[in-house]
């Protein structure tokens, strides 16, 4: 292995890791910035919900 990979995977591992939510504002922020630049008609393709759960009842 190269030094410099070792240098960079410890400056890495020094640095704090946010959490999921922690980072959820600013990856949503993120993705809303990615669809507002998308031309596609369609933006999101998401699985079909499983028979027996709906969000909307």
């Amino acid at each position: 292995m190269s030094k410099r990979w070792i240098e960079k995977t410890t400056e890495a591992a020094a640095k704090p890791t946010p959490a999921p939510w922690e980072r959820g504002a600013r990856r949503a922020a993120m993705i809303a910035k990615r669809l507002d630049q998308d031309r596609r008609a369609a933006k999101i393709s998401l699985a079909p919900l499983p028979e027996g759960l709906c969000l909307s009842a």
